[in-house]
């Protein structure tokens, strides 16, 4: 058991970007399942809860580059437990090159569920040994609070916290490819919906500085859903996005892309 761990990887061209490196979608894939083989090698897996019908789910996901590995580059994610409560873990990660540099950082919150009935299981009945939370917090801002996106023109109270979109509303109806093992939308579908929000100019020209995630309620195949986009009037290169159900007007994700320049 390593209470550090790290797997190496190479950027091959099938994992690339019109940029040629790593597209964004992959590397939180990669991210994702180092953080699941770190989980296993621990004893605290999904593996270890299969008679409980529980499992590990993404909460919310903050990722943070200085640059992307480029295609034929060699790069590793390094993945430790930060910290450890009742309801939560908090997982980080760091994303080096070939030579030790750091180029990334990632934090990830991650709950316990019930694959029956979608109760939050808790952590209570895993035992992690105190010297395995190592407690060293990436140094990367935490995450924004999320806030409604409301649709183009509304009016807003003074001092609402709330924002109005800038893009009109994009629907979309979830399909059997966004559906993952817990029949529920995968976290990576949720990514590459949002990237595409973006044109190619926009990421020839820029490139994801940073990228927030936070669920809110899972979605399921075949469910509607509006995308809400509202871009900083003062730096367009800073988007916030909400994901609702099309009928309720349920909140089920925010996100945020902060963008900049390429060298």
């Amino acid at each position: 058991m390593e209470r550090i761990f790290t797997q190496k990887y190479y950027c091959s061209a099938a994992e690339g970007n019109a940029e040629q490196e790593l597209a964004l979608p992959l590397l939180a894939e990669k991210i994702i399942d180092i953080a699941t083989l770190h989980a296993n090698s621990l004893g605290i897996g999904n593996p270890a809860m299969e008679h409980l019908n529980a499992g590990w789910i993404l909460s919310r996901l903050t990722i943070e580059m200085d640059r992307y590995p480029a295609v034929n580059e060699n790069y590793s994610i390094s993945t430790w437990v930060e910290g450890w409560n009742r309801h939560f873990s908090t997982r980080d990660f760091r994303i080096c090159d070939a030579e030790g540099n750091t180029i990334g950082y990632a934090r990830s919150i991650w709950m316990i569920i019930r694959t029956t009935d979608r109760g939050n299981v808790g952590l209570d009945h895993l035992s992690l040994p105190e010297d395995f939370i190592v407690g060293n917090p990436v140094p990367i801002s935490t995450q924004a609070k999320h806030v409604k996106i409301l649709p183009p023109g509304t009016q807003l109270p003074d001092h609402s916290r709330d924002l109005v979109a800038t893009e009109p509303p994009f629907h979309y109806r979830f399909q059997y490819s966004d559906i993952d093992f817990y029949r529920h939308v995968n976290t990576i579908r949720y990514i590459v919906l949002l990237l595409n929000r973006f044109t190619l100019e926009d990421f020839d020209r820029t490139y994801p500085r940073r990228f927030e995630l936070s669920f809110l309620h899972e979605a399921i195949y075949g469910q509607s859903v509006d995308i809400l986009r509202h871009d900083l009037s003062a730096d367009p290169r800073s988007s916030s996005f909400s994901i609702a159900d099309s009928l309720s007007g349920q909140p089920l994700l925010f996100a945020r892309f902060l963008r900049s320049p390429r060298p």
